[in-house]
Formats: C-alpha cells, sequence, structure tokens
C-alpha cells in the first residue's frame, strides 16, 4: 500500500510546505550568519503578512535547532495560530528512550514529522547507524513523517536508508541542496531519479535560491534542477517550500513564490488541478493536515 496515496480531502488548500520561526539568540541559532536579516525574531505574523497577498492559506512550520524545547514552542505557536497546520519538530531518534518522546509529541494534533539536521553531521552514514534506523522505524507507528535534510554526497546513504523502510513516508527537503551557483548537475540528477523511484518519498521545491548566487541569480539558473524534479517525482509528490526567512538571504518570499509559480505554470504548464496540488494539496495529504 502506498502510504501517500492521495486524497481529494485537501486539494483546496493552499501551503507553503516549508519555513521556519524563531526568537533570535546568537546562541542556540549559531548557523545564522552574522550580519544578515535573519539575526532577529521572526515570528507568526510576519509571516502572514507575506502569505495573504498571495492567497496562502497556511503552512508546515519546520525546526531550526535540535532541541526538544523549541520542538514543544513551535506546538505553542501551532495552537494560538490556526495558519500554522503542522510541525516538523525534533526528536532525538537515537535515543534509548526514542517512543517515549515520540508518543508524547503524536499526542499532539498539530505534531506531523520529525527531521534532523543530517547534512551537518560530519559522518556521511549518519543515518546507517543502528540507534538511528532503530528510531526512524518507529514513526510509522505513529503516523509521523520524516524531513530528509541532506546535501548531494548524501544522496547514496538517503537512498540505502529509503530502500529499508517502504512505507515510511519521506520528503525530501530543498531538493537536496544541488550546487545551482556552480551549474553542476551530475550525479544529483541521476541520484534524484533514483531516489524517486521509491512511491514514498515526496520532495519539496523549497531551498533553492540559497543555493545560487546569492545577489546575482536569474530563473534561468534554476531551470535545469527544476526541470529534473519536476521530470522525477511528478504532479503528485511535489510541493512548494519558501524555506522563509532563510531564503531572505538570496530572495523575498514574493521572489521564492513567483519562481516556483512560474515553472509550474509556464514551464511544466501544469493543469488548475495539478497547480492545486504543487501548491498545497499534496503537503496537506503527505502530512494529514487540514
Amino acid at each position: 500500500m502506498n502510504p501517500v496515496a492521495s486524497s481529494s480531502s485537501t486539494a483546496g488548500l493552499r501551503l507553503d510546505a516549508h519555513q521556519h520561526f524563531w526568537r533570535y539568540s546568537a546562541a542556540q541559532y549559531a548557523w545564522i550568519p552574522p550580519g544578515s536579516p535573519l539575526q532577529r525574531d521572526w515570528l507568526p505574523a510576519d509571516l502572514a503578512a507575506l502569505q495573504a497577498p498571495l492567497g496562502l492559506d497556511g503552512s508546515i512550520v519546520v525546526q531550526a535547532r535540535q532541541s526538544l524545547a523549541e520542538s514543544n514552542w513551535l506546538l505553542g505557536l501551532a495552537d494560538a495560530d490556526p495558519r500554522i497546520r503542522g510541525v516538523v519538530g525534533w526528536v532525538d531518534l537515537q535515543d534509548d528512550r526514542v517512543e517515549e518522546s515520540l508518543a508524547e509529541f503524536a499526542a499532539h494534533p498539530k505534531f506531523v514529522g520529525v527531521r534532523h539536521v543530517v547534512q551537518d553531521e560530519p559522518d556521511d552514514r549518519f543515518m546507517l547507524r543502528p540507534a538511528f534506523l532503530r528510531g526512524l522505524g518507529r514513526l510509522k507507528q505513529f503516523g509521523l513523517r520524516y524531513d530528509l535534510l541532506i546535501y548531494p554526497k548524501q544522496l547514496p546513504v538517503a537512498l540505502e536508508v529509503v530502500r529499508q523502510f517502504p512505507e515510511q513516508p519521506f520528503v525530501l527537503d530543498h531538493i537536496a541542496k544541488p550546487f545551482i551557483r556552480d551549474g553542476l548537475l551530475s550525479p544529483w540528477r541521476e541520484q534524484i531519479g533514483e531516489l524517486a523511484r521509491f512511491p514514498n518519498v515526496l520532495c519539496k521545491v523549497s531551498g533553492m535560491v540559497t543555493e545560487a548566487k546569492h545577489l546575482g541569480w536569474t530563473p534561468s539558473d534554476f531551470r535545469p534542477y527544476l526541470d529534473t524534479v519536476f521530470a522525477a517525482f511528478g504532479e503528485d509528490r511535489l510541493m512548494f517550500g519558501s524555506d522563509w526567512p532563510v531564503c531572505l538571504l538570496a530572495g523575498s518570499y514574493e521572489q521564492v513564490f513567483r519562481l516556483a509559480e512560474d515553472h509550474v505554470v509556464n514551464v511544466a504548464q501544469y493543469s488548475a488541478a495539478a497547480q492545486a496540488k504543487f501548491f498545497g494539496g499534496n503537503c496537506a495529504r503527505f502530512y494529514g493536515v487540514r
């Protein structure tokens, strides 16, 4: 059975599948570049003001630091704001008591998935550690999704992991962050094709502008990468994500949205129904949100 089988009940929602919130602290968010626009608080009211003119109904907020406290904080924001449709938080999947943590978080109706910042792990084979695989294998019983945050060098390991869990729904964040600024396609392109052969894997069209030349990209820079994921995953397994406010390092929220919109409408020439899937339907179905 395909764990991400389609449903028509969520087709009307227009959602951003990937964004973040934080109250800025240099100690807690050490990855944020000094002097960047990210060095301030970014909260739900800031995002709502950007989404409203674009007709978006809400979003999935994703963890930005590996902390149970942040996961709980994000759920508190979600309780107070109906536009936050789901939370992808962090849980230590290598913890011996991971089932207790997952049970506690999964009891909240807006806790929809888990993510680990695998891209920053010095061990490229981190996801194949027995403790991590054991924890990953516990997600399905709680109905939780897993967000794959990786660099291209980690795609071979991601393929090994996905192969072991055919019934676990996965989504690839940021199209695996290819080398857009350098114009490199292989072996990323071929490995994306391999990953897309697994029907339980979806892909977020997100995080691209920060992989390009921050102050000098043009829409054509992204065309080969967009063509690749659109051909590989198809209209039922792609979803729009802004990666806001991280995207502000290289472009505005509207620029990121229009970049995706132009490809969907003018290049892929998606029908109105397929556009609705990309801009919300697939996200709502995957994460089980309304």
